[in-house]
């Protein structure tokens, strides 16, 4: 049988065209590298909370909130990217040496509250899905999972933490699998996305309503993903000793903002893609069978289990494990980053500890903390709402200084933002402020 399979023609061309396309496909592989991890940490277990609310509560009306964040995501993340590449420096270091000191060190205290907040979150999310599938006592786990994400930044390289967070974005195709299991009915889904008003739940309020758009907005559209994708292009800048020499070389220079433009788009669009099948999966096993009410992402894994089957919570619980291995170092690092450029310590993970002690040791207190808080129990829910409220009110300011940046000639050089991308930018800053003022008013 295998043999006759193998000597099919159909099969024969398809493998022959497989062969061909492969070193197409690596070197495409190859490109994708902050904006690709950037995305996928987006979709953290806190985010994944977030959305699995959205679809149980109210299941396809929030779809649009995913096709609008999209490209003002694309927009913002590409201006982080380019901040990086453009001066050589991360997001901290310009913000501060554009906005008086009390406001850049303000901004970036919060920013590292919001995140420790956030790993709290995430690591106590990890720990309780590892308990649903395999049992065992929740705090081991946290520990657990603390200590991995610490010692991996700490000992290993930037090169191989790379590889490894580039193979940890795999755990996000766990929630393809999951639509692919609950048989999405597409027709309904789309004409509900699309009048979100004539399928209003009856026992929902509007402020429960806008309350869960700014959540999305606000998961979404985050800080910290602005810094850390700016830190890792300077990384990589670090990683080329004639990187200054090779951005006056024009050739050069539209090619690689073309790589970050590949990067980007496809980190982005991979992230609200799995968002919108967390969303999707979560409406069709849950609020279709009035499960209306999820506190967290482990809580929506567990309520799979009697609707969708066993395969289907395994592939959910496994998902929020590995993305949380992926998102804990990335919020400890974006805040490591950002204070270490502040006060003009070494921020690099190419450096050992003993070369860039301030670094790690922002990174070792945001885990440590973080985990602190999980073994005692934070209450999921204000973990996300403080650190939604905390995202917030520094999104805007942040994002005003960064649009003022990539306009800046005296900054950027040649490399100012097109009128395109100025709009975009400009528009997700809007959306972000508008969402701000909603969640003030209707909290």
């Amino acid at each position: 049988m295998q043999q006759l399979i193998l000597r099919n023609p159909f099969v024969v061309r398809a493998v022959e065209r497989a062969r061909q396309s492969l070193p197409a496909t690596r070197a495409f592989a190859q490109r994708l590298g902050p904006g690709l991890i950037t995305g996928a940490a987006d979709d953290d277990p806190s985010g994944i909370a977030t959305y699995s609310q959205a679809g149980s509560q109210f299941r396809f009306g929030l779809v649009w909130t995913l096709l609008l964040t999209t490209p003002l995501m694309i927009g913002i993340q590409m201006l982080s990217a380019r901040i990086g590449w453009a001066t050589g420096k991360g997001l901290g270091a310009n913000i501060a040496r554009l906005c008086p000191r009390w406001l850049t060190m303000s901004l970036v205290a919060l920013l590292v509250v919001a995140n420790t907040i956030n790993i709290a979150a995430d690591i106590g999310a990890m720990a309780e899905a590892a308990r649903l599938l395999v049992g065992g006592h929740r705090s081991l786990f946290i520990v657990g999972f603390g200590t991995v994400c610490v010692l991996g930044q700490v000992f290993f390289s930037y090169e191989r933490s790379v590889r490894i967070l580039k193979w940890l974005t795999l755990a996000l195709f766990s929630y393809f699998a999951v639509v692919m299991v609950v048989q999405v009915p597409w027709q309904q889904a789309a004409v509900e996305s699309l009048q979100p008003w004539s399928f209003f739940p009856a026992n929902a309020k509007a402020s429960d309503y806008a309350s869960m758009v700014v959540a999305v907005l606000g998961t979404t559209i985050s800080p910290y993903l602005f810094f850390w994708q700016a830190a890792q292009e300077v990384e990589d800048n670090h990683g080329r000793p004639d990187a200054a020499q090779l951005r006056l070389v024009p050739s050069y220079a539209q090619e690689h903002l073309y790589r970050i433009k590949q990067d980007t788009y496809f980190g982005m669009g991979l992230s609200n893609i799995i968002a919108l099948c967390i969303v999707l999966s979560t409406a069709v096993t849950l609020n279709m069978h009035g499960i209306t009410s999820i506190q967290t992402s482990s809580e929506a894994a567990e309520a799979l289990r009697p609707v969708a089957g066993e395969f289907a919570f395994a592939i959910f619980a496994l998902g929020i494990i590995g993305t949380g291995l992926l998102a804990v170092p990335v919020l400890a690092g974006s805040a490591a980053y950002a204070v270490s450029e502040v006060f003009g310590w070494k921020a690099s993970l190419s450096h050992g500890f003993h070369e860039a002690r301030g670094f790690y040791a922002i990174i070792i207190a945001a885990t440590g903390i973080g985990s602190l808080m999980s073994v005692f129990e934070l209450d999921p829910i204000k973990a996300l709402v403080w650190s939604a409220i905390v995202n917030g009110v520094i999104s805007v300011p942040i994002m005003v200084v960064m649009m003022w940046i990539g306009q800046s000639v005296r900054v950027m050089g040649e490399y100012t933002i097109s009128q395109r991308h100025r709009f975009f930018g400009w528009a997700a800053t809007l959306v972000m402020a508008i969402a701000v003022v909603m969640m003030l008013v209707t909290g």
